[in-house]
């Protein structure tokens, strides 16, 4: 193959995946909009996440690669395009979880170069075994996002799912992994949910 071709025949492959993950605008989430007026979708999840890494990364207890995480972040709900949200209070749902997102990311990383496809696996992977400073950054970003959107919609989620305070305690303490800081201020926040019955207490 010329190199002509082979640069189309990556840009080919390129432009594919980002025409593919389009689909995330239409994957919604069980979460709604701050305002709480409607619900937010998983493109939107990654954006404002990303947004929050470099604005947050001063709370993190450990000095993380910033570019990594933001990658990551960008990266991790890709797989919902076919697996779709899994709302992370439904254990029954949550079973096979992985099963399909598994699947999701090898049909749609396969989309790429093989380099590109290597690096959004890894990128999907690391995040998921939340072991590395950037994964557990990314994670503690992917728990406090959900948590600041029921409390500023009056826990609108929350409500509908019937949610009790040690649920959204037990789901998000992994945020302290990461971020002693974060973790003070979301506790707070949870607890005043509570306060405000937002969340059930029992």
């Amino acid at each position: 193959m010329f190199r002509g071709e082979f640069i189309m025949d990556r840009l080919k492959k390129q432009i594919s995946f980002i025409v593919e993950i389009d689909k995330l605008k239409s994957i919604y989430r069980q979460n709604y909009l701050a305002d709480g007026s409607r619900k937010e979708n998983d493109a939107e999840h990654s954006w404002h996440m990303a947004v929050m890494a470099f604005l947050l990364a001063e709370y993190a207890d450990e000095q993380v690669d910033l570019l990594k995480v933001i990658k990551m972040l960008l990266v991790h709900d890709l797989v919902e395009i076919d697996a779709g949200d899994t709302y992370c209070y439904d254990e029954k749902a949550g079973l096979d979880k992985r099963e399909r997102e598994e699947k999701c990311a090898e049909r749609i990383f396969k989309m790429l170069p093989e380099d590109q496809c290597r690096e959004m696996y890894e990128l999907w992977e690391e995040f998921e075994q939340m072991e590395t400073p950037e994964a557990k950054y990314a994670a503690a970003l992917d728990r406090l996002q959900p948590v600041l959107l029921n409390y500023y919609s009056e826990g609108k989620s929350w409500k509908e799912h019937g949610i009790r305070i040690d649920q959204v305690l037990g789901r998000n303490g992994r945020i302290k992994d990461s971020s002693s800081r974060l973790w003070e201020f979301v506790e707070n926040l949870i607890n005043d949910a509570a306060e405000k019955g937002y969340l059930k207490k029992f």
